[in-house]
């Protein structure tokens, strides 16, 4: 088995006043040469986002894009003609394919709004453009490492143009579970939204991400009450 550790104060920072924003890998402004992406995995932006403030219209292409709200109230607008608002307990997916155009803002006026922006390299280019989002059942997270996107439209959760797996869970302390790798040549990347788990032998603190390959299974531990995100990706 091979790791990668990422601590949470290691990761990349860009505060600009109406978004601040923590990058696991580069970004932006942001560049490490050793952190550009874990296999397809090309980002991971840990954001907050001030009151009545958000992302303009902007463009993307050939790359599928999850959101995961974690806090507050996010409303997207794109060119396909999608007018939403994606809170916590969503999870929302775009592939931009051959070209989008979308924005995303804060819709409330007194709190900040706080997500997870995950972009994954598509297994194909120039899809057509697609946008989907689900309201999960948050019972099925307790003490289950619960799937919330898959690469098949007939699974559960939402789906991708790429053989990944993404799976949430809400542990109670103490709570082990085994998670088997889906794929040949994936790689898990797991990251901690709260509290503290011991992935194998690692231990791991709130917003520290562990990645590991050329393994089949790994014990996830939660060693504090604890909410983790396994992302199950390709390598290459």
């Amino acid at each position: 088995m091979k790791s990668v550790l990422y601590k949470a104060n290691t990761r990349g920072h860009a505060n600009h006043g109406w978004l601040d924003s923590h990058h696991s890998f580069s970004f932006a402004s942001y560049y490490n040469p050793e952190r550009m992406h874990f296999g397809v995995l090309r980002v991971l932006n840990d954001d907050q986002v001030a009151p009545g403030r958000g992302f303009g219209t902007h463009p993307h292409d050939n790359m599928e894009i999850i959101s995961i709200p974690l806090e507050g109230d996010l409303e997207h607008k794109d060119s396909m003609g999608n007018t939403t608002v994606i809170k916590q307990g969503d999870v929302q997916v775009m592939s931009a394919g051959t070209g989008i155009y979308h924005s995303e803002y804060n819709k409330n006026a007194d709190q900040p709004v706080k997500f997870l922006q995950i972009w994954i390299f598509p297994d194909q280019r120039d899809v057509e453009p697609r946008y989907d989002q689900i309201t999960l059942e948050q019972d099925k997270l307790h003490n289950e490492l619960y799937q919330i996107l898959s690469p098949d439209a007939d699974d559960e959760g939402v789906w991708i143009h790429q053989n990944a797996w993404f799976h949430l869970g809400d542990l109670d302390a103490g709570t082990e579970k085994e998670y088997t790798l889906k794929a040949d040549g994936n790689g898990l990347y797991v990251f901690v939204l709260e509290g503290e788990v011991t992935v194998g032998e690692q231990d791991l603190h709130r917003r520290d991400g562990y990645g590991i390959w050329e393994t089949d299974a790994v014990t996830i531990k939660a060693d504090s009450d604890a909410r983790v995100l396994l992302m199950d990706v390709p390598m290459a």
